[in-house]
């Protein structure tokens, strides 16, 4: 039996319902990798990023952020270069699709019972996303800001519903714009962390901010 279309279960009609102990049996999401391209490179060669929001209360199926990925990192490949981004896909499908199972074979009314016990097994995964939820995110140098865009539009096409593709203003997946990030980071404020930077409050004891003094 091929898989049901997607309009099945693209609403939030239901209540959430995620795999657990009660919930057992669920099939793998088609989605394993969620980091693509150079995902450890330091937020200082990265400064342009890239958003795609979702526009709508909808669940969008794990086969169809596979999809997205694979359609967005084969554009930045090919046009960017594999060293010149880092893609990141936000929402994770925790939400277990069900299915009630009908046979349509000849004389499929003696062996099952129709609505009775209609609660189905478990099917797929989806994500559950919300109006303004991000759902794709690049990373990327500032001369490749408009291929970035260019891929999260092909892969718009993977998810159903509506999307938007926004510019950041801040600096790559850091909380500063890039106003600010340059200020403090001219003043020593910001401690590199990995793809982000952590914030030296000027709180707390004051050889954070000018060093212990040296023992004679």
């Amino acid at each position: 039996m091929g898989r049901r279309p997607n309009k099945c279960y693209r609403y939030c009609k239901n209540k959430p319902y995620p795999k657990s102990r009660f919930c057992r049996g669920v099939p793998d999401p088609k989605i394993r990798i969620y980091e693509v391209g150079k995902k450890k490179i330091p937020c200082d060669e990265f400064p342009a990023a890239v958003h795609m929001v979702s526009d709508e209360l909808q669940q969008i199926s794990s086969e169809a952020l596979e999809a997205a990925r694979i359609a967005a990192n084969k554009y930045m490949v090919s046009n960017a270069g594999k060293d010149f981004f880092h893609l990141r896909m936000r929402p994770h499908p925790y939400q277990v699709l069900r299915i009630n199972k009908m046979l349509s074979c000849a004389g499929a009314d003696r062996l099952q019972t129709g609505m009775r016990g209609a609660w189905g097994k478990s099917y797929g995964t989806a994500a559950r996303v919300d109006i303004g939820q991000v759902l794709m995110s690049i990373r990327t140098k500032e001369e490749k800001c408009l291929i970035a865009v260019e891929a999260l539009r092909r892969a718009k096409f993977k998810f159903p519903g509506r999307q938007k593709v926004h510019i950041s203003s801040r600096w790559g997946f850091t909380r500063f714009t890039k106003e600010d990030y340059a200020k403090w980071k001219g003043f020593g404020r910001l401690i590199p962390n990995g793809v982000d930077v952590q914030w030296l409050s000027s709180r707390g004891p004051l050889w954070r901010l000018i060093g212990r003094p040296k023992k004679k």
